[in-house]
């Protein structure tokens, strides 16, 4: 008998997971019945028109437990009277033991919440992201006995300490995740565990090709970077080129994306004198910025390992700028070599080396016939490689044959 699924996410819905909700529609689609938690309460302004679509509802935790006792209390009651609290204590103690923070006592909270308010006909938890989320689901799968299944991505596999990876996948039933890079340090880390590497791909229904794709031949030509405003993304980077470029070429960059390095940002380009050239739009819908891409001429995107070991997987905003026939010039790092082919699909520089980066631009401006062949080569590679529809559907079937198993 086919049971429901819970699938938990830190946070719901949010702008910057749109391959996420497109996972969620996608096992919808497939069948699957899911029952979606969240840590968090949203925070996002705005909402993608995919979020609209997803018909299944959304059970929120408590983020903080002095927020909702009562919902904590009877949680924790629920796992005594019912003779369940011993399942998860030994893990429990263990992780606390290694990591003396709150956080740790908060994860446990959320899963005595949820071990209690989950529904009977749930047949698996499947849980976005190895660090905290996978720590409630694991917790939560102990204290009512059922399996669990994580994806995982990029940060949450670098900055979280290696006993805990090989603990969650221990007793994890399978992982997925998106790239070769990051499936080959798990499989290194836990060579037991059952691993699969699929990258999140493109719904090239929603995103179509773009027609009559503009590349500037007089007049500035449009720059664009979609990205959080965090260490790792580089946009400092980015602005150090841009004011390397050449004074004959007319250029305005656009930056979409929030994040808590807009103001140092913004303050930084007018410093080095290019701030009326740049315009800072902040977060937006995936209507908006599926508009600016198609607007762009070319992508530029300067990722990098953060002090704290965070770092990109494969950016899927490269991918879909790629999906939109647009060039893109990025840092090799993370896994984006996995999706960019150099001077085929864009050109790749290394990480923090703005000097390359503005050569790598200033060739492709002074160069639409070869944008325009980039931009092609790179919606080939979209569809033949990093379409989303196949990855989705063996998720689906995992998670069929997991949430029936439970049975």
């Amino acid at each position: 008998m086919q049971r429901r699924i819970a699938l938990l996410l830190k946070g719901y819905p949010r702008l910057s997971e749109t391959f996420i909700a497109q996972e969620i529609f996608g096992l919808e689609q497939a069948g699957l019945d899911l029952l979606i938690v969240s840590l968090r309460h949203p925070t996002d302004p705005a909402r993608h028109p995919i979020h609209d679509e997803i018909g299944a509802r959304v059970l929120y935790l408590p983020e903080y437990l002095h927020e909702e006792p009562l919902r904590v209390w009877r949680g924790f009651w629920a796992a005594v009277r019912e003779r369940r609290l011993g399942r998860v204590l030994g893990a429990f103690w263990r992780d606390l033991r290694r990591d003396l923070t709150r956080n740790r006592l908060r994860r446990l909270g959320q899963a005595l919440v949820l071990a209690h308010e989950l529904p009977d006909d749930i047949g698996c938890l499947y849980v976005h992201y190895l660090h905290t989320p996978a720590s409630v689901a694991r917790y939560t799968a102990a204290l009512r006995h059922l399996p669990f299944a994580i994806s995982a991505h990029a940060k949450d596999i670098w900055t979280i300490p290696d006993w805990e990876i090989r603990e969650k996948l221990g007793d994890a039933a399978w992982l997925t995740t998106c790239t070769t890079m990051g499936y080959r340090h798990l499989e290194a880390l836990a060579p037991g565990a059952r691993l699969l590497c699929l990258p999140h791909g493109i719904d090239l229904e929603r995103l179509p090709a773009a027609s009559g794709h503009r590349c500037t031949v007089g007049g500035p030509v449009e720059l664009l970077t979609v990205a959080r405003a965090v260490e790792k993304k580089g946009l400092d980077v980015i602005l150090e080129a841009l004011a390397r470029l050449p004074a004959d070429i007319d250029w305005r960059w656009r930056h979409v994306g929030g994040g808590p390095l807009l103001p140092v940002l913004a303050a930084k380009a007018v410093g080095l004198g290019i701030g009326d050239r740049i315009s800072w739009q902040g977060a937006l819908s995936f209507d908006h910025v599926l508009e600016a891409l198609r607007r762009a001429d070319l992508f530029c995107f300067a990722p990098r390992i953060a002090a704290d070991g965070d770092r990109d997987g494969i950016p899927n905003v490269l991918a879909e700028a790629m999906s939109q026939g647009l060039p893109v010039v990025t840092a090799r790092a993370g896994a984006v070599d996995e999706l960019v082919l150099d001077g085929e699909t864009g050109i790749l520089v290394p990480p923090n080396d703005p000097t390359a980066l503005a050569a790598a631009m200033t060739a492709l401006i002074r160069d639409p016939a070869r944008r325009s062949a980039m931009g092609k080569a790179g919606r080939a590679r979209i569809e033949t490689r990093f379409a989303a529809g196949p990855g989705i559907a063996e998720i689906a079937r995992e998670l069929r044959k997991l949430s029936v198993g439970a049975d």
